[in-house]
């Protein structure tokens, strides 16, 4: 394997084009995790470089009806297979048993993300030795400023399994992924026109006012400063 540091220094504030061939061309075993704007971007520069890109789609079970339209207006217009990943039933049968459909209102996102989002996504990245995610550092003012364009993956990699992470756009602007949507005719999801910026459950995600930060949107009852479901910030 490459040396992490020294390529994160040869990538470091390069054009995201550079970084995700450098992914591309260098991990066989390489996913796009793919849920909004950015990630279909991604895609949108990868199929550029490489046509047998390897998609997936994280299917909690609680998205909104539009989210489920949009992947599958994404997979028709670039003809491309999305792998939806699945909760395990068992699991989640148990917590909504005992908890119901909205305990995280009460006492949280953290515990139902879990078991909807993190525990699905472990199991997928267990099978792939890098993953392409569409963060940026203007996303959360807390908790991504100092994301690198690679790293060995501080959530996911094991003793037994190093996994390497590529944040192409993490230097992108909101502005400039909206630029490139229009300029090159990517798809994108309905709800960004009714006041949605950062999308994710239906039951957590709001609409923003104007001038309000794009995650203000998701969590809202709970403090500014865990708005993140575990997906990128290690526990």
């Amino acid at each position: 394997m490459n040396n992490i540091k020294q390529v994160q220094t040869e990538l470091a504030n390069k054009n995201p084009r550079k970084i995700l061939r450098h992914a591309l061309e260098n991990y066989d075993q390489v996913a796009i995790s793919f849920s909004g704007a950015e990630d279909v971007v991604l895609i949108d520069m990868a199929l550029k470089i490489r046509q047998d890109i390897q998609v997936f789609s994280l299917d909690t079970g609680r998205l909104h009806p539009e989210t489920y339209q949009f992947i599958e207006r994404v997979r028709k217009h670039y003809k491309i297979n999305i792998e939806l990943i699945s909760p395990d039933h068992k699991q989640l049968d148990a917590f909504v048993k005992e908890k119901g459909l909205f305990s995280f209102y009460e006492d949280g996102h953290q515990e139902c993300c879990g078991i909807r989002k993190v525990a699905p996504l472990q199991r997928k990245l267990a099978q792939v030795n890098a993953w392409i995610t569409g963060q940026r550092k203007d996303q959360s003012l807390d908790t991504r400023q100092n994301i690198p364009e690679i790293q060995v993956d501080p959530a996911f990699s094991t003793a037994e399994h190093t996994l390497v992470k590529f944040n192409p756009l993490v230097n992108q602007s909101s502005a400039q992924i909206w630029d490139y949507i229009e300029a090159y005719q990517v798809p994108f999801i309905e709800l960004h026109k009714q006041g949605f910026i950062s999308i994710g459950c239906e039951p957590c995600t709001r609409t923003v006012l104007p001038n309000q930060h794009e995650r203000a949107g998701r969590w809202w009852w709970e403090n500014a400063t865990k708005k993140e479901c575990g997906l990128h910030v290690k526990k």
